[in-house]
Formats: structure tokens, C-alpha cells, sequence
């Protein structure tokens, strides 16, 4: 266990700026949307642009290591930042702002990621809990939830992270083989996973959720069924499953090809796909979005923030944000994440909106987040959002798959309609009403999404 070793991790970053600091600079400054890597004029109208967010995500970027398989921005302890700024001991208290919403609403979803949230002290996440319910308020039932790794933490850190209102954890465990760990370059071993499980049971974590890779290096089926039985096992209110994705950048990137050994090929990766979605069904768990599985009632709240495609904040290294129907992103290396903070603070920095809406863009991502989720497209709001046209070329486009079982139609009752009665209410009267909702099946509607997906992009733009 990662205990005394680490100390709070500030000081082991004596020539760095700190990074507490510059977040909370970022939250405390003028908050008008931000353009920095990237913008995409894209007002979400079922929830109307004008709405302020009341959900935030903070990237805490800081890990032991670098995974083998990571392309996020993170800070791997120990690497050798140059100093650029006085790193002194005072952060800045947090002060009442004007952000660019007349009121707003309190934050419902706070979301901790990075990097590895449970390496920092627990006084940070409280003082950025702090600084939130001051400039945004956060509500008495909020969704507070922060990624842990094994090995991290321990009973009384993680009793310090409840009491400070966390009420939800994300474990990221991704294999319970010792080898797979290792291939992966993860810094905990299967030892530091049972004992931290063991931690979420004892200190009665009421809502926490278990993290999972799939399609690893030399991972055997054997093995994959294995990780998904302790899984079970360990009866986490939450499963996150996901298909290992080979990123250029990374060591798996520069050391295999996806579909060659130690890779398994795209089939023996399906295969894994329906041995999850069978597997963690059979034991009660609601697949509710492509890769997340749920007991009753334990759907991760923040992330239907973004499949509802609603507003939110990003603060942190690398960070998104969405807010006024603009998407933009922080910078990602630390310098230009520095250099942006500073800029902000003076007021150097700013954007106010974009009136060019990219009506297709919006429409796509609308689409594309809908059919990540097993509640699906809700036709008779996107008919109303963007014409009969549209969505009467999007359900012949599916056909097909509406023949073949990878595309389901469901009525107001969301009942499964049959590819006739589908065929017979390809008209206007029928779409909105028999022809209520569109959803991938599951598994292999979900194994087909990516294809799926841009069929519909592929409408949308005619």
C-alpha cells in the first residue's frame, strides 16, 4: 500500500509550480467559454445553450507512473518539469466571481479523474470542493465521485475523502491477473486490488464502481472470464468496461498493432464484449451505455451529463468543457497549461460565444451520444429539433439493421417493434409515435457502433 511513502504529493514537486494553485486560478477567474485547443459551435437545444452547467470535472493529473496504454495528461511522479513559478505555501482562497450566467444553478455531479485522484491529500480535494460550492454552490445530493487506484490509498484516506462528502468511488483495477498488471504497466499488483476492495467494503463506500481492460496483451479468454467472475464477486455497485485502444504515443503504441499477436484479433475481442455483457447481466447488472454496467439505480450520474449531451465544466490540465454550445479544451502540456491560468487570471484570455451554429454537428453529436445508451435516440425530439427529413432517412438508412437485430425500434411503451411493423410506419404519422426510439442491441447492435454511427453521420450530412 501507498501510504507514508507518499506524502501529501506537493511536496515531492518542490521546483514546480503548484499545481492546486493554477486550478483553482482556473475556477476562480471569469468563467465565459475558453478558446484554447479546440471549439465546435454546437448549442444543445433540447437543453438550450443558455443553461449554466451543474456538472464539473477536475483532471488531477498526477500518477506513479505511466501506463503503458495511457495518452492522457498526467504527471508521472518523479519526472523533471523545470520550475516556473515561486512555489510557495499560500493557495488562493476562494473568492466570489462573476461567470458570464445572470444565476446559476447549483452543481448536481462533481467528477475527480486524471491521472490518479487518490494520490493527492485529501486537503485538496477539499479545498476544490470548497471553492466550488462558493462560486457555483453544489446541492445537498450531489453526485461527488473521485477515480482511486490500488495501492493509493488506504482506510483512512478513504474515510477523510468521505467525510469530506465524496459519495462515490471508481476503481480503476483493469485486470486481476498479476501479469496482465505488469504487461500493462500498472504500479499496483492483485494484492493492493483485493486489499482495496477490501476498503471499499469495510468503510462502506454505498456507491462504487470497478474498472476493467479488456482485449490486454496475451490475455486469455480464461483469463478475461476470471477478472469478470472476482468482479461479481466483489459486488460493486457500478462495472466500467473497455476495449483496450492502441494509441500512437504510447509504449503499447510504438510495440503492437491492433488485431496481431499478443493483441487478439477483432473476433477474440468481440468475444470478450459478449462474455462481459453476459456475464455481468446474468448477475444483475443493467447494461445501460456501451461500455457501463449498473445495479438498479447506480447509473453514474455524471456521465449522463454527456450522453444527454448537457452543459459542463472541465477544469484542469487537458480538461473539456461545454458551455454556451461551445466545446473546448485546455491545454495539455503543463506549460501551456501554466501560460493559459496566467492569461485567464489577467483576463487575457476570453470567448464569449460563436452565433454560427453548425446545425449537423450538433445533430451528429446528438445521434452519436444517443446510441452509445440503451435508452437510445428519442425520435419525436429530434424530428421536432431538426425536421421529418432527417429522421425519416436515418431510419431507412437502418433498415438493414433493423432486419438483421443490430438496430432495435421501440414504440412510446418502448416495446420492440418488428422490421414489418417498422416498414409500415415509415411515414409521418408513424415516426414519433409507433416509431418512438431508436437503440443499438446488445451485445453485437454495441460491437457494431462505430459503423452504425457513421451511417447516421453520413445522412446528416446530405
Amino acid at each position: 500500500m501507498l501510504k507514508s511513502i507518499l506524502t501529501p504529493i506537493f511536496s515531492t514537486f518542490p521546483a514546480k509550480p503548484r499545481y492546486q494553485k493554477l486550478l483553482c486560478l482556473a475556477i476562480s477567474c471569469n468563467f465565459n467559454p475558453i478558446q484554447t485547443v479546440r471549439q465546435n459551435a454546437a448549442p444543445n437545444i433540447f437543453t438550450t445553450p443558455q443553461l449554466p452547467p451543474t456538472s464539473v470535472y477536475i483532471h488531477l493529473p498526477f500518477c506513479r507512473k505511466r501506463c503503458h496504454y495511457c495518452d492522457f495528461p498526467v504527471v508521472a511522479l518523479g519526472s523533471n518539469s523545470p520550475a516556473q513559478t515561486n512555489d510557495n505555501e499560500d493557495d488562493p482562497q476562494i473568492n466570489a466571481s462573476r461567470v458570464s450566467f445572470e444565476s446559476h444553478s447549483p452543481l448536481e455531479t462533481v467528477f475527480f479523474g486524471g491521472g490518479t485522484p487518490s494520490l493527492v491529500p485529501p486537503r485538496l480535494v477539499s479545498s476544490i470542493l470548497d471553492l466550488l460550492k462558493g462560486k457555483f454552490g453544489v446541492t445537498s445530493d450531489a453526485e461527488i465521485s473521485t477515480e482511486m487506484d490500488p495501492g493509493t490509498f488506504d482506510v483512512k484516506k478513504m474515510e477523510e475523502f468521505m467525510e469530506l462528502g465524496v459519495n462515490r468511488v471508481s476503481l480503476g483495477v483493469q485486470a486481476f491477473q498479476e501479469q496482465l498488471l505488469k504487461a500493462c504497466g500498472r504500479a499496483h499488483g492483485v494484492d493492493e486490488v483485493n486489499e482495496a476492495i477490501e476498503i471499499m467494503k469495510s468503510c462502506g463506500v454505498e456507491n462504487w464502481s470497478l474498472d476493467l481492460i479488456s482485449s490486454l496483451p496475451n490475455q486469455a479468454p480464461q483469463m478475461w472470464e476470471e477478472s469478470l467472475k472476482l468482479t461479481i464477486e466483489a459486488q460493486p455497485n457500478h462495472v466500467s468496461v473497455y476495449d483496450l485502444q492502441v494509441e500512437q504515443g504510447t509504449k503499447f503504441g510504438t510495440l503492437y498493432t491492433p488485431g496481431e499477436f499478443p493483441l487478439p484479433t477483432d473476433v477474440q475481442s468481440a468475444d470478450f464484449y459478449r462474455m462481459a455483457s453476459s456475464m455481468l447481466s446474468a448477475a444483475g447488472y443493467n447494461h445501460y451505455e456501451i461500455s457501463s454496467y449498473c445495479q438498479d439505480g447506480f447509473e453514474c450520474k455524471h456521465n449522463f451529463t454527456y450522453w444527454k449531451n448537457k452543459p459542463f465544466y472541465g477544469f484542469g490540465l487537458g480538461s473539456a468543457s461545454y458551455v454556451r454550445g461551445m466545446r473546448f479544451s485546455r491545454p495539455k502540456k503543463m506549460g501551456g497549461y501554466i501560460n493559459f491560468v496566467r492569461s485567464l487570471e489577467n483576463s487575457m484570455v476570453d470567448y464569449t460565444g460563436n452565433t454560427n451554429i453548425n446545425v449537423g454537428d450538433l445533430a451528429s453529436d446528438i445521434v452519436m451520444l444517443s446510441l452509445r445508451t440503451a435508452a437510445g435516440l428519442n425520435l419525436k425530439s429530434f424530428r421536432c429539433a431538426f425536421g421529418y427529413s432527417v429522421v425519416a432517412s436515418l431510419c431507412e438508412a437502418y433498415k438493414p439493421f433493423i432486419e438483421s437485430g443490430h438496430v432495435l425500434c421501440l414504440n412510446e411503451q418502448r416495446r420492440v417493434v418488428t422490421a414489418d411493423e417498422f416498414n409500415a410506419s415509415l411515414n409521418e404519422d408513424g415516426i414519433g409515435r409507433g416509431l418512438a426510439y431508436i437503440r443499438l442491441s446488445d451485445p453485437d447492435g454495441f460491437l457494431l457502433s462505430n459503423e452504425l454511427i457513421s451511417i447516421a453521420f453520413g445522412v446528416i450530412a446530405l
